[in-house]
C-alpha cells in the first residue's frame, strides 16, 4: 500500500494523542480509570486536525490501588453508578482496535503516542495490555511525542493550559482532568505546531526556490 500524507510525514508512524485518568502513579499497582484516544487527520484545506475520539470510562480491575489524593484530584468516583465504566480489557482492546485499522489505513508502521508529559500516559497503557497478555499493542513501546517539549520550544510554555492557550486556543479550566478534555486539547495543540511548523517549511522552501 502506497503511504499517506499522514504516513511520510512522521516517518510511517501515525501520531495518536493519549491521555488517562488513574488511582495512582504506579503504572502496575493503580487503577486505570480513563482512557481517550484522539487520532489526528489531514487535509490540504485545513493541514493537520483532530479527528476520531474514543474514550472510556474504567473499572478499577481486580486487586487495584486507589490513591486518595489521586481521586481528589481528578475528581473521579471509581464506583459511581453513573460513570457507565467499562471492564478495563473491553476498553483497552477497543482503544487497540481503532488504532490498528487507523495504522493500516494509512499505510503506517505503528502508532507513536502523543501526550503531554507522555511517559506516564505511555507506561499506563503498556502495563494494561500486559495485565490483559495483549500481544499486539499497536503503539511504539518507548518512543512518544511530548507536547510540553514541543510547545516549550515553539511557545515558551510546558504547562498544558498556558501552551494551549499561547497557541491561541480556548482553555476551560472546569473540563481539565477529563482523559478526553485533556486528549482533545493536547491534539488541538499538537496539530497547531505541527502546522506551524509546516508552514515555516513551505514559506522558506519557496524563498529558496525564488
Amino acid at each position: 500500500m502506497e503511504k499517506t500524507v499522514v504516513a511520510r510525514r512522521f516517518r510511517g508512524f501515525l501520531p495518536v494523542v493519549v491521555d488517562v485518568e488513574t488511582g495512582g502513579f504506579d503504572a502496575k499497582r493503580d487503577a486505570l480509570l480513563e482512557m481517550a484516544a484522539v487520532l489526528l487527520a489531514w487535509s490540504a484545506e485545513r493541514g493537520w486536525h483532530r479527528g476520531e475520539t474514543i474514550a472510556h470510562h474504567i473499572e478499577p480491575f481486580a486487586g487495584a490501588n486507589l490513591e486518595e489524593a489521586s481521586l481528589q484530584f481528578n475528581k473521579i468516583d471509581p464506583y459511581h453508578p453513573f460513570r457507565m465504566a467499562v471492564p478495563e480489557e473491553k476498553a483497552v482492546n477497543d482503544v487497540f482496535k481503532v488504532v490498528r485499522e487507523a495504522v493500516a489505513a494509512h499505510g503506517c508502521t505503528r502508532a507513536i503516542l502523543v501526550g503531554h508529559n507522555p511517559a506516564f500516559d505511555l507506561a499506563f497503557v503498556k502495563a494494561a495490555a500486559q495485565r490483559l497478555k495483549i500481544k499486539k499493542n499497536p503503539f511504539h513501546q518507548f518512543s512518544t511525542f511530548d507536547t510540553a517539549a514541543i510547545a516549550g520550544v515553539a511557545l515558551g510554555q510546558t504547562v498544558l493550559s498556558r501552551a494551549i492557550e499561547a497557541a491561541g486556543i480556548e482553555w476551560d479550566p472546569d473540563e481539565a482532568h477529563s482523559a478526553v478534555y485533556d486528549a482533545e486539547k493536547t491534539a488541538d495543540l499538537f496539530c497547531s505546531i505541527v502546522n506551524r511548523w509546516d508552514e515555516y517549511n513551505r514559506q522558506s522552501q519557496d524563498k529558496g526556490g525564488g
